[in-house]
C-alpha cells in the first residue's frame, strides 16, 4: 500500500458493479457478465461450506459462491467491537486517519486447525514506519474477532521501543545501536528494516507457519510463528546481516527503498511461488504482479532467468525484468477499457486442484474507481506459472487437449506484456493479428511457428514480430468466455523462454 488511507476512503465509498469488459453500474447485469466488487488489497479464503471470502483493506469485503459472482460486505468491519478496535490502535500512529478503519490495511485470513480458529493478520499502518501487524481470531470466519496480540513493530525509537516486544524477544536490556543508527530519528529506517504491513502467512510442508511482509522500504522479510499461538515463535533465531536481521527476521526480497509490497506465498505444483506488486497503486502507477519461485519457503527465491529478488541499491523497477510479471496493463479490440495498475493479489488452489489469483485493478477510465478480478493460473511445460487471458468464468482446461491441434488453426489476436509500459499515460499492450496455419507456421503481425504437444494442452509458439519479441513461449490452450460476453473462443497463455515475458493469445471467434 502506498497511497494515504483517506484517499483510498473516498474510492470505496462508490462501491460498484462492473461487467466483464470493464464497465460499471449500479444495476443488475446482464445475463453472462461478471458481477464484481470494489475490494483494495484482495486476500482470498474458503470456508468449510464452499463460500469465498475476500479481504480487504479498511475491512471491507465481498463473498461468493463461485468466484464469479460476487456480493461486497462490511462483515469484518462489523466483527470488531471498539474494544478491539482501542488494542490495535495502542501503537498506531497514523494522524491522517479519518474513520476508525482508514489506517488498518490488507488483512490476511487463514484457518489455524491448532488454534482451531479463523486468524486475520492485520496491518495497522502508521506515519515514520509506525505500524504493526496484529493478529485477531473468531470461532467463525464472519466474526466476532477478538484482539491477540502484536506479531511485529516497526518505527520504534530510544523513546518508544520498550513499548514494543523487542526486549523480550532478542533478551537486550538496551536498543541495539543499529535501529538508532538506521533508525527513524536518522531518517534511514528505510535504507535497512521493514514497513510492518502487507502480511501474508503460508503454511510449509511440514505444517510450519511463515509470516512474509513489508512495504517498498527494507524490503520483504519472513518470520516463523508459533502454530499454537499464532504470534511470531520466539525460539526462531535469525542473523543479523545484510538479508537478515534478528528482531525482523529473514529478508526474501526488496530493499533500499524500491518498490515492492503485497507478498504473497502459495505452494502450487512442487514449488512455494512468491507473488510481488512492483510500482505504484494508483491507475498511473504502474503496478503490476511479479512471481519468483523457490523449492523451500523461506526460500531463496529466483525468476525465470535466476534473478533474485532482492535490491540493495536503489533502482527503478516499476518496468525492471527481473521477476516474472504475470501480465501488464493491457486492453483487447473490442473492450471498452483497458486494465492498468493490476496487484496486490492473493493466490489459492481450490480443492479440484485448479489455482487462481485474485487482485484489484484499475481502468484506463481516468479515475481510480477499483475493483477485484479472479484468473485462473496454470503451469506451463517448464513448470512455471502462466496466467488465463480472461477472468475465470468457470472454465476448466481439457488435460488431453482434445483435438486442440485441429482447432488452433485461424485468424488470432495476440498481446505481448512487453515491459517497457508508458504507466504514466495509462498506456497499454494491445493485441496485434496473426494468422496461426493448418501447417504449424504464423503469418501475419507475427511469423513463426506454432505446436500442441500431442495429448496434452500444452501450447508453444516461437514468433518474430512487432518490437522484436522474438523467442519461444511455453503455456497452455484452452477454451475461456471472451470478457463481457457469453462468446467463447480457444485462448493461449505462455511464457518466453529468454525474454520470460508473457504472452496472450485469442482466436478471433
Amino acid at each position: 500500500m502506498t497511497t494515504k488511507p483517506a484517499v483510498l476512503a473516498l474510492v470505496f465509498a462508490a462501491a460498484f458493479t462492473c461487467f466483464g469488459d470493464g464497465r460499471m453500474a449500479m444495476s443488475r447485469p446482464p445475463p453472462g457478465w461478471v458481477r464484481t466488487a470494489s475490494v483494495h488489497d484482495p486476500s482470498i479464503f474458503r470456508d468449510r461450506d464452499g463460500r469465498y471470502y475476500v479481504f480487504g483493506t479498511h475491512l471491507w469485503g465481498a463473498t461468493s459462491k463461485n468466484l464469479i459472482s460476487w456480493q461486497s460486505s462490511d462483515f469484518l468491519r462489523n466483527a470488531i467491537s471498539q474494544d478491539t478496535a482501542r488494542k490495535i490502535r495502542s501503537w498506531n500512529a497514523d494522524e491522517t486517519a479519518g474513520n476508525w478503519f482508514d489506517y488498518l490495511w490488507a488483512p490476511d485470513i487463514v484457518y489455524n486447525p491448532a488454534m482451531r480458529k479463523y486468524c486475520v493478520y492485520l496491518s495497522a499502518n502508521g506515519d515514520d514506519w509506525k505500524s504493526n501487524i496484529v493478529l485477531l481470531t473468531a470461532d467463525k470466519v464472519t466474526g466476532p474477532y477478538s484482539y491477540v496480540g502484536s506479531v511485529v513493530y516497526g518505527g520504534f525509537t530510544e523513546e518508544t521501543w520498550r513499548e514494543t516486544d523487542l526486549a523480550k524477544v532478542l533478551g537486550a536490556p538496551t536498543l541495539p545501536e543499529r535501529y538508532v543508527k538506521w533508525g527513524v530519528q536518522n531518517k534511514k529506517w528505510g535504507l535497512m528494516f521493514p514497513n510492518c504491513i502487507d502480511p501474508c502467512v503460508v503454511t510449509d510442508e511440514t505444517g510450519g507457519m511463515w509470516m512474509s511482509y513489508g512495504s517498498w522500504s527494507g524490503g520483504i522479510f519472513m518470520l516463523k510463528l508459533d502454530a499454537k499461538t499464532g504470534l511470531r515463535d520466539t525460539t526462531a533465531h535469525y542473523a543479523t546481516d545484510a538479508h537478515s536481521d534478528a528482531y525482523f527476521g529473514k529478508k526474501i526480497a526488496g530493499g533500499a527503498y524500491v518498490s515492492g509490497e503485497g507478498s504473497y506465498i502459495r505452494k502450487i505444483g512442487d514449488w512455494y511461488w512468491l507473488f510481488i506488486s512492483y510500482g505504484k497503486l494508483d491507475a498511473k502507477g504502474g503496478y503490476n504482479v511479479r512471481v519468483y519461485r523457490s523449492r523451500k519457503v523461506g526460500g531463496p527465491y529466483l525468476d525465470r532467468l535466476g534473478n533474485t529478488p532482492f535490491y540493495d541499491t536503489y533502482a527503478m523497477n516499476f518496468n525492471d525484468s527481473r521477476g516474472v510479471r504475470l501480465f501488464g496493463a493491457y486492453k483487447w479490440k473490442d473492450a471498452d477499457e483497458g486494465m492498468v495498475a493490476q496487484g496486490h493479489n492473493s493466490a489459492f488452489v481450490d480443492k479440484d486442484g485448479r489455482a487462481y489469483i485474485i487482485y484489484h485493478t484499475r481502468t484506463t477510465a481516468g479515475h481510480e474507481g477499483h475493483y477485484i478480478r479472479v484468473h485462473q493460473l496454470f503451469l506451463n511445460k517448464k513448470g512455471w506459472l502462466v496466467a488465463a487471458p480472461y477472468r475465470m468464468r468457470g472454465e476448466k482446461i481439457d488435460p488431453k487437449g482434445t483435438r486442440l491441434a485441429k482447432s488452433i488453426p485461424g485468424e488470432w489476436d495476440i498481446i505481448v506484456h512487453a515491459l517497457d509500459v508508458d504507466y504514466a499515460h495509462l498506456g497499454v499492450a494491445r493485441p496485434k493479428r496473426a494468422t496461426l496455419n493448418a501447417n504449424g507456421t504464423v503469418s501475419g503481425d507475427f511469423t513463426g511457428r506454432w505446436e500442441v504437444e500431442r495429448g496434452t494442452p500444452y501450447f508453444s509458439i516461437s514468433i518474430t514480430g512487432p518490437g522484436g519479441f522474438a523467442d519461444t513461449y511455453h503455456g497452455v490452450a484452452l477454451t475461456q468466455a471472451i470478457d463481457g460476453t457469453n462468446t467463447k473462443t480457444l485462448v493461449f497463455t505462455a511464457l518466453g523462454d529468454t525474454s520470460q515475458l508473457t504472452i496472450w493469445g485469442s482466436k478471433a471467434p
